[in-house]
């Protein structure tokens, strides 16, 4: 996606639908991903569609040259942009784990343990953020400077990506997590650590520290 230009395609999901029960159901990833991601997508589409001056520029692009963007969309590319960045990154955070202990491997388990002394302290300070972000929004595991930090984003705001580079991403608003949790956010964070990709957020890790 973050290669794509105008006009957006939906991507399917990295998994099949029912390959993160009982954690996260079909039902939800139908809804979450057929139905709120592709929303976004045709409503960026629709805000681009009269810009042809914008059509060959990347979402990661746009995104992050928002000021050039003219001001009578400004507020629509940076919703519903962002809308389809932090879903794309967050499906991708996610994959059908083979084992009932799912910890992080190679480099980031390494970077984990350096920046958050282990990856029990790191599960700790993730939910506490995710618990404390008020409404909706993001968490989002980031590597900045050779550094690894822990973010929060309202609404559908990114970080500033082209210092703090994206590796795992939590969603938090409540269509996410309430068919399957309803109103209990912290028991959905608990399951989200048993579905993280490690493999993937190792691979951005490894394209992150060799450019």
């Amino acid at each position: 996606m973050n290669h794509q230009h105008y006009p957006f395609q939906l991507e399917p999901l990295p998994f099949a639908y029912d390959a993160l029960e009982p954690y996260i159901d079909q039902t939800t990833l139908h809804f979450h991903h057929d139905k709120h991601m592709n929303t976004y997508i045709d409503n960026l589409n629709k805000a681009l569609n009269p810009y042809p001056q914008l059509h060959n520029q990347s979402l990661e692009e746009l995104l992050c040259h928002l000021e050039a963007i003219p001001e009578e969309i400004r507020t629509a590319v940076k919703n519903n942009g962002g809308g389809v960045y932090n879903h794309q990154l967050y499906f991708a955070s996610m994959h059908h784990s083979k084992t009932t202990e799912n910890f992080p491997a190679g480099e980031i388990a390494n970077k984990i343990s350096e920046y958050f002394d282990s990856y029990k302290d790191f599960q700790s300070e993730w939910k506490k953020a995710a618990l404390q972000l008020f409404g909706s929004g993001y968490v989002w595991l980031v590597y900045d400077k050779g550094a690894l930090e822990i973010v929060c984003t309202p609404n559908q705001d990114i970080p500033p990506i082209l210092c703090k580079k994206p590796l795992l991403l939590l969603d938090v608003w409540e269509h996410a997590y309430y068919l399957d949790y309803q109103n209990r956010r912290s028991a959905y964070i608990d399951a989200f650590f048993s579905v993280i990709n490690w493999s993937k957020v190792d691979q951005h890790l490894q394209i992150y520290t060799k450019s």
